[in-house]
């Protein structure tokens, strides 16, 4: 058995060549290496390029046989499909990756953005909702966004329809980000072409995905957590008692950020999710004023008050996950998906049943999440995806 290299104790540096952008993103798109993994890996080797060599050998020890890691031409074609398309690839710890996406505890390592690289760097307010929005919540989300986007803040959603669209398209003179669940080659949905084209000459879009990637239903939960890991506060307005706009919520508060929303009437399915979450604690808005409000605040953790988020340790930081060989998370990944099915069941719950703790197992949730094993849902709830 070859010998694994030693662990670096030296924090991972950003890459600073495209040849350690390249290593870096060979890294990502290898089998079995999610957001979690890849950090871990970084920190116990020191380079991507290290991590690289000793993978296989690490894979073989955890008893998996004829790994190989990601083929270098995949990733070089990759680069080639991002230049092709006026993209820029930046890492974690680059002076133009965003610090509020920096912060959170499954930051992606490598994002592609397409358009305006200044706007990473401005403060940014997201707004999510309905995709079948009526039309006063359309009319809202672009007094909003307009609003927002005089003030100086820049507007950023998931370029879906409904909300989405509304919110980008008034922003678009004063700056928006639209986070892609595919590509950022790949305007989904095609209706929204018109405006991805937009955004991509005057505003800018950003993904964690390779180029060229067609969105698929597993992706829009890892979108949203960096819709809202981008924002200082969300605003969602309008959305239904189940819906993305909820994930993006929940995700929201486990990150820290303020959670705002907009009222509705009783009797309008599209409102019962806002209507729920003021009762839950969130800030209600009348207007942008509400919003830009709570910007200039020093909010207590949203945490703290809402109700709707099970009461556990906070995820985090990828430096400070605890370390485990790829034979125990495989083993951790069997256990937790023994114990998930169709039905839903509280993460909290989960936890306890593995007698664990939150540190330990959120990270792999994550993973399992991204590799399209679980779903998230709505109060804290999983379940197996078959």
């Amino acid at each position: 058995m070859a010998e694994v290299p030693t662990s670096s104790t030296h924090p991972p540096l950003p890459p600073t060549t495209e040849d350690d952008r390249l290593s870096w993103l060979r890294l990502l798109r290898s089998r079995r290496v999610g957001i979690s993994t890849f950090w871990r890996l970084l920190a116990e080797h020191g380079t991507a390029q290290a991590a690289l060599v000793a993978l296989p050998e690490v894979a073989r020890a955890s008893g998996m046989t004829d790994y190989q890691t990601c083929p270098e031409g995949v990733v070089i074609a990759e680069f080639k499909a991002g230049k092709a398309a006026g993209a820029r690839l930046i890492g974690r710890g680059e002076p133009a990756y965003p610090q509020a996406l920096a912060e959170i505890a499954d930051a992606p390592p490598l994002i592609w953005a397409r358009g305006d690289m200044a706007l990473l760097a401005r403060p940014m307010v997201a707004l999510v909702g309905a995709r079948n929005a009526s039309s006063l919540g359309t009319r809202m989300a672009k007094r909003l966004a307009e609003d927002l986007a005089e003030a100086g803040y820049v507007v950023v959603s998931g370029l879906a329809r409904g909300v989405d669209a509304a919110a980008h398209l008034a922003a678009l003179n004063g700056g928006t980000v639209a986070v892609m669940a595919g590509g950022v080659d790949v305007i989904y949905p095609t209706e929204n072409t018109g405006l991805g084209g937009d955004i991509a000459r005057r505003g800018l879009l950003v993904s964690e995905q390779p180029m060229g990637l067609q969105p698929q239903a597993r992706h829009f939960p890892a979108r949203n957590r960096i819709i809202s890991g981008l924002a200082r506060v969300v605003v969602v307005v309008e959305a239904a008692a189940k819906s993305g706009s909820l994930i993006t919520a929940r995700t929201a508060l486990d990150q820290g950020r303020e959670v705002l929303a907009v009222p509705g009437h009783p009797f309008d399915a599209r409102a019962a999710g806002c209507n729920m979450l003021i009762r839950d604690g969130a800030i209600l808005v009348r207007s942008s004023t509400d919003v830009i409000e709570v910007l200039g605040q020093e909010a207590e953790p949203a945490q703290a008050r809402l109700r709707l988020v099970p009461d556990v340790t906070p995820m985090p930081q990828p430096a400070a996950a605890p370390l485990r060989s790829l034979r125990e998370t495989a083993a951790l990944h069997g256990l937790i998906l023994a114990r998930l099915g169709p039905s839903p069941m509280a993460e909290d719950q989960l936890i306890r049943d593995l007698d664990s703790s939150s540190q330990r197992i959120t990270p792999v949730l994550i993973d399992l999440e991204l590799e399209g094993k679980i779903a998230r849902q709505a109060g804290g709830l999983l379940s197996r995806i078959v």
